[in-house]
């Protein structure tokens, strides 16, 4: 029996990178799938690419907007009857140093990383509590979060805020059989790190024991284990997805 065999799977920032591969692995697994991005033309070629007809749909929302995200895990329900995952995956950089970084480059990236998967917990939370079901929420962190990075005082405070939000969660919903996990990746081959400069990429690759960066589908396998009841024991936890990297 496939591992998510008529479960229903909701990922923010569905239409790319991580999202995208997630959106892939779950459904592989059996999931029905709602793929949630702000950017409409991505998410139209999202559902193309991954060709799954009336098992998924997508659904425009901005994750800083309580309305939205309602209405993207609300859709999960009216389509396909439940949401048994919740993947909190949208995000976005505006590096520069503390010095330089402007005030709304600050307040955008908490707002989408650590807003966003605060409403996205919550809202699904409440849903999986109304309709009784013992769902898994994962958060997307970052080994940012971790050990912290020059020139991301905002990315790496909102992936440090979501470890915090994912073990205060995972406390409050223990209750009612809701499991609240994150992932902390590493540097994953995405377009964004592709467009980094050579010598940035070469000098990153050289911290990693594995020696490579990771595929996308290597961070969505984990978070297909923590949908699961692979990981039907684990709540509150942090996986990181490094290649060994700041150990």
């Amino acid at each position: 029996m496939p591992l998510l065999e008529n479960k229903t799977s909701v990922i923010s920032g569905g239409a790319g990178g991580i999202g995208l591969a997630t959106a892939r692995a779950l459904a592989q697994a059996g999931s029905n799938i709602v793929i949630g991005d702000k950017d409409q033309g991505r998410l139209k070629l999202a559902l193309a690419e991954l060709d799954l007809g009336a098992t998924c749909i997508a659904v425009e929302c901005d994750v800083t907007s309580s309305s939205d995200v309602n209405r993207m895990v609300n859709a999960a329900v009216e389509n396909f009857g439940s949401i048994d995952v919740m993947v909190n995956n949208a995000g976005f950089t505006r590096d520069g140093t503390m010095r330089k970084m402007r005030e709304e480059d600050f307040d955008s990236v908490i707002g989408v990383h650590l807003k966003g998967s605060w409403l996205g917990t919550r809202a699904a939370a409440d849903v999986m509590r109304r309709e009784g079901t013992a769902g898994s929420i994962i958060n997307v962190s970052s080994i940012s979060g971790k050990v912290g990075m020059p020139g991301q005082t905002n990315y790496s405070a909102a992936k440090a805020g979501i470890i915090g939000l994912t073990k205060a969660a995972a406390k409050e919903l223990g209750f009612s059989g809701i499991r609240v996990n994150a992932v902390q990746p590493g540097i994953v081959r995405t377009e964004l790190v592709e467009n980094l400069k050579p010598e940035i990429l070469s000098a990153k690759l050289s911290e990693i024991p594995l020696g490579r960066f990771a595929e996308p589908e290597e961070v969505a396998q984990v978070i297909l284990f923590l949908a699961s009841n692979m990981s039907s024991y684990m709540s509150g936890s942090v996986l990181e997805i490094t290649g060994g990297r700041h150990l």
